[in-house]
């Protein structure tokens, strides 16, 4: 019988999509066609994963993901066996993250992070510090340069923080904020970073997809 991973205190959501060609990163097909366009969407999924159990190795943190598109059997042959999956289920995003939340906190996690696939820039680093700034504020924001954000975290539910949002504008981030303040939520703010949406943004994965290269190349040459 398959022995699942259990909740930790501190959890983390990862948001991503299966890699089905013309289902994902439509924004994107007419730079990198659909075949293009699923194969950078699994890249950036696996470097988030990887930047996740990169932490894992040095804290105590649970990692989840939750997935759209394939099913769970599709996700662990993919992601392998080693994390939670549950399916994103119904609903605009807001009602998406907010529903894997609520499910967190019911299972005993104290500590949870949402972050999306979108953002090479985000690294284990970044996430440590957001788990640490959990420990003194109800919110942690990692801003995105394009007004939405690429982290959230909580350490209770905030259920209007996800409700009457333009999700998908350059307007989130400052909803987000704007309803935070209403309710006198205590918060902080992690650094701004890019997210991959559209052909332009590209160059800033293949920085980061090169710089993997040369790291792997280095560590070849020394071992």
């Amino acid at each position: 019988m398959l022995k699942l991973p259990r909740i930790q205190k501190q959890h983390l959501i990862i948001f991503t999509r299966y890699p089905e060609p013309g289902k994902t990163k439509t924004r994107l097909i007419p730079a990198l066609g659909s075949i293009g366009a699923a194969n950078l969407q699994q890249q950036m999924t696996e470097y988030t994963a990887l930047q996740a159990q990169e932490l894992q190795k040095a804290t105590g943190i649970s990692v989840e993901v939750r997935f759209a598109g394939g099913n769970l059997q599709l996700m662990q042959d993919w992601l392998g066996l080693e994390l939670f999956y549950q399916p994103q289920g119904e609903g605009d995003l807001g009602l998406r993250m907010e529903r894997s939340l609520f499910d967190a906190f019911q299972k005993n996690a104290e500590y949870v992070i949402i972050i999306g696939t979108d953002c090479p820039g985000l690294t284990s680093q970044i996430l440590a510090t957001a788990f640490q700034q959990l420990q003194t504020v109800d919110l942690v924001l990692g801003p995105a340069i394009d007004g939405g954000y690429y982290l959230i975290g909580l350490r209770r539910l905030i259920p209007k923080l996800f409700a009457n949002i333009d999700w998908g504008t350059s307007l989130v981030l400052q909803q987000t904020v704007a309803i935070a303040e209403k309710l006198g939520v205590s918060r902080t703010y992690l650094p701004a970073l890019a997210d991959i949406d559209r052909p332009e943004d590209l160059s800033i994965w293949e920085q980061v997809f090169q710089q993997k290269v040369e790291l792997a190349e280095n560590n070849e040459v020394e071992v």
